[in-house]
């Protein structure tokens, strides 16, 4: 089985969490190190990888076949610009981008350089979202009408990474939590015709937006994505109405949870919500009301790293392409747009 050695490009939370613990069990991977610019950590997770003293040291690796840029969102486009002009394959995380100029730019260098990007956009594979997906598309609630997705937190303390709070081209949460739901959209429905947006400043000590409401316009239906940290009590996460019943889901999924314990992904029982979490449907059935619990499918996001291996190495379509993080982004501009202009902004794929 062919093996791609791969770096990280920093080994804190989303290196120590998200990457490394999938990176590290697949067989068709190989841990090579991260660039650790103070701690030195990797190597007591992980002995054997590399401690990497700076990114020209990964780019000036013949060994190393791809690059996870898991950096500040400011800093996207430089590290992976320059890891495809070394000939490396990249895996970027969200936002992709800071901007869709930038996003664009990415892909075009990716092709005169014959690589390819994958988006971290892990959350396709949360459990909750994967039995939102399984509903929705069994026509059990007939034709959508309008949905709703919240990712809601409280908490109004700032975050100590100074580069997710303090003014520049990456911070605001609409380039921190505002990709998951945005992607989560896209993929459940395709691009929309318009935007509309109310981006705010809501707490106290904030100097970015930290709170968004987004409507997405569809021929037929509406989908809403809201975010924000003063939710002290959190609606469900997916609300669903159709023309044949509604489907109410909690964002529950484990895996964040249990990795940040430090638990192995790959046990049987990985990414599977406790039962009180199930969802719950309500639809004509045979003429007769249903109202019933769902069972949630099992979370994976070991299928990320499954899908950018069968990319490199069987040349099918990376599990999130270049093409969806461009799409995420021209959301986002237009939210900003809107926001602004206090008016729809049309958007074309």
């Amino acid at each position: 089985m062919k093996q791609i050695n791969t770096a990280l490009l920093s080994f804190g939370m989303s290196g120590r969490v998200f990457h490394a613990p999938f990176i590290n069990l697949h067989k068709g991977f190989h841990l090579a190190g991260s660039w650790e610019r103070s701690k030195k950590q990797i190597q007591e997770f992980y002995p054997g990888t590399h401690s990497y003293d700076s990114f020209e040291a990964i780019l000036n690796d013949d060994s190393i076949d791809l690059v996870v840029v898991n950096t500040p969102v400011y800093s996207h486009f430089e590290y992976a610009a320059k890891a495809l002009k070394a000939g490396k394959h990249v895996v970027v995380e969200k936002a992709f981008t800071s901007t869709v100029s930038e996003a664009e730019e990415l892909k075009a260098i990716a092709l005169e350089q014959n690589r390819q990007i994958a988006v971290f956009q892990n959350r396709r594979w949360d459990s909750d979202l994967r039995t939102v997906k399984q509903v929705i598309d069994s026509g059990v609630l007939g034709e959508i009408n309008e949905m709703e997705i919240h990712f809601d937190r409280f908490n109004l303390n700032l975050s100590p990474k100074k580069h997710k709070e303090e003014p520049n081209p990456g911070a605001g949460i609409m380039r921190d939590l505002g990709p998951h739901v945005i992607d989560q959209a896209l993929y459940l429905f395709g691009m929309p015709e318009a935007v509309f947006a109310d981006l705010r400043v809501t707490r106290p000590d904030s100097t970015v937006e930290d709170c968004f409401d987004i409507l997405l316009y569809y021929p037929s239906f509406r989908v809403r994505i809201k975010g924000g940290y003063i939710v002290k009590e959190a609606l469900p996460a997916y609300i669903v109405h159709g023309t044949k019943g509604s489907f109410l889901k909690s964002r529950a999924d484990v895996q964040e949870a249990d990795l940040q314990k430090g638990l192995t992904p790959g046990a049987p029982d990985w990414g599977t919500e406790p039962e009180e979490e199930q969802g719950l449907i309500n639809y004509d059935k045979d003429g007769t009301t249903t109202r019933e619990k769902i069972k949630t499918l099992q979370g994976n996001y070991m299928e990320f790293y499954n899908g950018v291996y069968n990319s490199l190495t069987q040349n099918k379509p990376m599990p999130v392409t270049v093409d969806d993080g461009i799409r995420v982004m021209k959301i986002i501009e237009a939210a900003f747009q809107s926001s602004e202009a206090r008016r729809a902004i049309t958007v074309i794929d």
